[in-house]
């Protein structure tokens, strides 16, 4: 029995960078340290406020814009989006959901994927947006990153996944879960061909994604102060009955205990990936 998992709303289509939209004047970010900073300026630092280095969590339009030079890049299978396989109904209907979130993000999934040159370096990345039902793990993720290392492998690109995820997501149910199997023997092929794989871990990053595709790249790289773990730390107390250490599930604890690599600042983010890609594809 076949299932129509995937539908695409136009034939041949070609995308680039979309329209920039500049920030309103006059609008204020306060920072969970209780430092206030002008829209403007937190957007020139990328998102990073200069009185405490504090990260605002941002999605992929903002990190492509970070990231790839001149804010210039082809986006790849931007109209793939998820049918309602299950005919799943919680507090209301799954298609009434993603009909809301796509409304209010203007997005067709939790993921989008973009190719171009960052640092002069060309390369394919996979960035997640926590605002299309918290970054969830679903069918159409799992199919655009697949299709993104296709697309690297043909074209012997270097793969990175930015990743922000609460999980996978349930109104799909066990395809949801299928999802990570699938991205991981993609992962495979693309280490076999000899091309290198990048996760970069941003606020927060839990559930399946950490499960799997978030911590088995060749390097792991993570913001500062990044949540990063599989369960929330209610729950593991719960279940483990003690308390737990001090910046448990942060960044840096995780670095610490050795699951990440480095930590770097968004607003170098740039120069030490295009550095770590060539010496991995120098190697």
């Amino acid at each position: 029995m076949a299932f129509d998992w995937f539908k695409r709303k136009a034939q041949n289509i070609t995308t680039s960078t979309e329209d920039k939209k500049d920030l309103p004047k006059g609008l204020w970010h306060k920072t969970p340290t209780g430092k206030i900073i002008e829209a403007e300026e937190l957007k020139a630092n990328n998102y990073v406020s200069p009185e405490d280095g504090f990260h605002v969590r941002i999605g992929s339009r903002e990190y492509f814009d970070i990231l790839f030079d001149d804010q210039k890049f082809e986006e790849l299978d931007a109209n793939v989006e998820s049918v309602d396989i299950l005919k799943f109904k919680d507090t209301k209907a799954y298609t009434d959901r993603l009909k809301e979130v796509k409304a209010k993000t203007k997005l067709n999934d939790s993921v989008r994927n973009g190719t171009g040159k960052v640092n002069g370096v060309e390369m394919v990345v996979s960035c997640m947006d926590f605002a299309f039902i918290g970054g969830s793990l679903g069918s159409v993720m799992g199919e655009k990153i697949k299709r993104a290392i296709d697309y690297a492998m043909k074209h012997k690109l270097p793969f990175m996944i930015i990743c922000q995820s609460g999980g996978a997501r349930m109104q799909e149910a066990a395809y949801s879960l299928m999802q990570m199997a699938k991205v991981q023997a993609k992962l495979a092929q693309l280490s076999n061909a000899g091309l290198p794989y990048i996760a970069y871990l941003t606020d927060p990053t839990f559930g399946g994604v950490t499960a799997s595709f978030a911590m088995t790249a060749d390097i792991i790289i993570a913001e500062p102060g990044a949540l990063i773990g599989f369960a929330g730390p209610r729950v593991i107390r719960e279940t483990i009955g003690r308390d737990l250490p001090e910046g448990f599930q942060t960044a840096e604890f995780l670095q610490e205990k050795g699951f990440v690599d480095f930590i770097v600042k968004r607003t170098e983010v740039k120069e030490a990936l295009a550095k770590t890609i060539k010496l991995l594809m120098h190697a």
